[in-house]
């Protein structure tokens, strides 16, 4: 069973939906008992980065999200892939959940729409078990203002939008975030699902 974690900040039914159509076994909690029992963890979000923490903290989940992330595959989408990071300066600095090194701020490109939304090119910086059977001319789908600065090692792909943006973190563990919504990313974002899925055996 994949736990999609519900703490009121995340595209939920989306991601649901998705794994839904891919026959994958999911479900929507708050449950910490849910989440130590999954198989694999998302972790979703949308809004801000102070709100999210405090939802987070509100949960009573930090803790075992932290303890679960090591030890099962994770994957944090789109502001839930900020949130693994250790802070974030949107609006004022905010502590993460510290899952990767790095800090999350925002893009600043003056001669670019903010927020980068619609479809960008990955670019590939290492292989990863979440790339499995995709192409070099795959396109997924971004809606954020902020981005996240972390070191090459733990950088797996990233785009082109005035400067590098950072689609897809790892710890080259158990730890994935992808700053782009896998679940409406057409065929390539359901390849990646599964393959997340397949990690856990799935």
């Amino acid at each position: 069973m994949i736990a999609i974690i519900d703490y009121g900040a995340g595209n939920i039914f989306s991601v649901k939906n998705a794994l839904d159509y891919l026959n994958v076994q999911n479900k929507l909690t708050k449950e910490t008992k849910d989440i130590e029992n999954a198989d694999a963890i998302i972790l979703p979000g949308v809004g801000a980065f102070p709100w999210a923490m405090q939802k987070l903290n509100e949960s009573g989940l930090v803790d075992t999200i932290k303890e679960q992330a090591k030890q099962k595959p994770f994957l944090g989408i789109c502001l839930g892939m900020q949130l693994l990071f250790e802070k974030s300066y949107e609006f004022s600095e905010c502590e993460g959940l510290g899952l990767i090194p790095g800090y999350v701020d925002k893009i600043n490109e003056p001669n670019l729409v903010i927020p980068h939304m619609g479809w960008n090119k990955l670019e590939y910086n290492h292989d990863c078990p979440l790339f499995n059977g995709l192409g070099d001319n795959e396109y997924v789908y971004f809606v954020h203002s902020y981005k996240a600065f972390c070191e090459d090692n733990n950088l797996y792909a990233y785009v082109d939008y005035g400067s590098p943006v950072s689609a897809l973190v790892s710890d080259g563990k158990t730890i994935f975030g992808s700053q782009f919504h896998p679940e409406k990313s057409g065929k390539t974002g359901l390849k990646i699902l599964k393959n997340f899925v397949e990690l856990a055996g799935r």
